[in-house]
């Protein structure tokens, strides 16, 4: 999709060619303070990495692709651990477009989670020092649901207030000295957290609005027609009736927990 500030100068410019006055005619705005109201603020933003991997969450991944990717002027790239096709958790695959050991630098970084995948990544020593290498270089460095997992590994989360998926949210963070803020998403320096999926654009949509401003990322989410309305109550341990909570935990705990301690009783080891 074209980008939206470009998309809006074309509009603009037909809609100025019309004889017969439009809406945004009768508004009594100009061309020029219409630009000037959703034009991006000048930034230093030119490179943005997702790192992918087998059993990664595509929603974790291409949520904030599609919002991060509307910043002016940014490349954005897919980043997996080696060369071929990634396959998410739901088994559907795509192209990265290069690998961690091609790349040593980064404005942002965004780590997206998954499930048992996640989980063994987050034990990987030599994605816990490429992280910590770009993270030196980065002006935000991000986090999805469980890839608070990945980056807390890391130790860069360590004194500071984060969140990730709601399963033993608090229990995972203190593993890694983060403080759990159980919070949609979560700002603390340059890191960025988000709660489950699809609080990734959440957290996307604010970060957008911090480098290129409010009025921009509201374009954004127009363009997007981001306004959930969910047909009903839930989506959090606080909204969800207590007796799909209690199957969801059992279903998270039978699938993570195995996988947990065979990572725990292996040769890796989350850094202190």
């Amino acid at each position: 999709m074209k980008k939206i500030l470009l998309a809006m100068s074309t509009l603009l410019g037909i809609l100025s060619c019309g004889n017969q006055k439009t809406e945004i005619e009768r508004s009594q705005f100009t061309h020029e303070e219409l630009m000037l109201a959703v034009a991006p603020k000048s930034h230093s933003i030119k490179k943005i990495g997702i790192l992918v991997y087998d059993g990664v969450n595509s929603l974790d991944v291409f949520g904030p692709r599609y919002v991060l990717g509307q910043i002016m002027g940014v490349d954005m790239i897919l980043i997996a651990l080696k060369s071929g096709n990634v396959k998410t958790v739901k088994g559907v695959e795509f192209v990265p477009n290069t690998t961690i050991s091609q790349v040593d630098s980064l404005d942002i970084l965004v780590v997206p989670g998954g499930f048992k995948g996640t989980l063994e990544v987050a034990y990987n020593p030599e994605v816990q020092e490429w992280i910590r290498k770009v993270d030196k270089t980065t002006t935000y460095t991000a986090s999805v649901c469980t890839g608070g997992w990945i980056l807390g590994s890391t130790g860069l989360l360590k004194g500071k207030r984060a969140t990730t998926n709601w399963y033993d949210a608090e229990k995972m963070l203190a593993k890694y000295g983060a403080e759990f803020s159980n919070e949609r998403f979560t700002n603390d320096g340059k890191y960025w957290t988000s709660a489950g999926v699809t609080a990734g654009m959440d957290m996307s949509l604010a970060l957008l609005a911090e480098i290129a401003g409010r009025s921009y990322a509201q374009g954004v989410m127009l363009d997007m027609e981001y306004d959930p309305t969910p047909p009903f109550e839930g989506g959090s341990p606080e909204s969800t009736p207590s007796e799909i909570l209690q199957f969801m935990t059992l279903m998270y705990k039978a699938g993570i927990d195995p996988v947990l301690t065979r990572m725990e009783n292996g040769k890796t080891h989350i850094v202190d």
